[in-house]
């Protein structure tokens, strides 16, 4: 986890996408960093969404639900800390 959290294929894509200010989709930007392979994070970001909403639980998890419509752009980078305003 360490290791991917600070040197794996996921993180660098995540970077350019934050540094490009998500002008550029995650899908392009793997394919001009990872010389073939495959990004993981935006794929398990959907899946674990699906699983949230299926189950009526994204109010339970507001920081997967917010990586889930930065990596679908339906918010903005800057976004990924306003989860911790929400107040329960």
């Amino acid at each position: 986890l360490v290791a991917s959290c600070y040197g794996g294929r996921n993180r660098r894509v995540a970077e350019a996408f934050a540094r490009a200010g998500g002008e550029k989709s995650m899908e392009a930007l793997a394919g001009e960093l990872l010389g073939g392979q495959k990004l993981q994070g935006a794929l398990t970001a959907n899946e674990v969404h699906q699983v949230l909403e299926s189950n009526g639980w994204t109010d339970d998890f507001p920081l997967f639900t917010t990586v889930w419509k930065i990596v679908n752009g339906l918010a903005d980078v800057q976004s990924i800390t306003s989860f911790m305003a929400i107040q329960h």
